[in-house]
């Protein structure tokens, strides 16, 4: 059994959490809260992120792995949260 906290989320799959990331993204484009230079360095994060999924689970995902996976995904969320919230809105065309 893995150690939790009482104050962790439950942990969602990794498709789960991409995709609320992605949906996260296009929303703020959309919305106007992210600008476009903001939304492309969250997809190049993004990418990176998918990159390294990639290469670990090239051997199978351990614990630490997954672990530090976690906190990736939630550091990115965090960041398409915070810049969505930072009070630069994107121009319309």
């Amino acid at each position: 059994m893995l150690p939790s906290t009482a104050s962790a989320a439950p942990w969602q799959n990794m498709n789960a959490r991409k995709n609320q990331i992605e949906r996260q993204i296009d929303q703020g484009v959309r919305t106007g809260r992210l600008t476009r230079q903001e939304a492309s360095g969250l997809r190049g994060q993004f990418a990176s992120l998918m990159r390294l999924e990639r290469d670990y689970s090239r051997g199978g995902l351990s614990i630490r792995e997954r672990s530090d996976l976690d906190r990736r995904y939630d550091a990115l969320s965090a960041r398409v949260r915070a810049e969505s919230r930072d009070r630069q809105v994107a121009r319309r065309r």
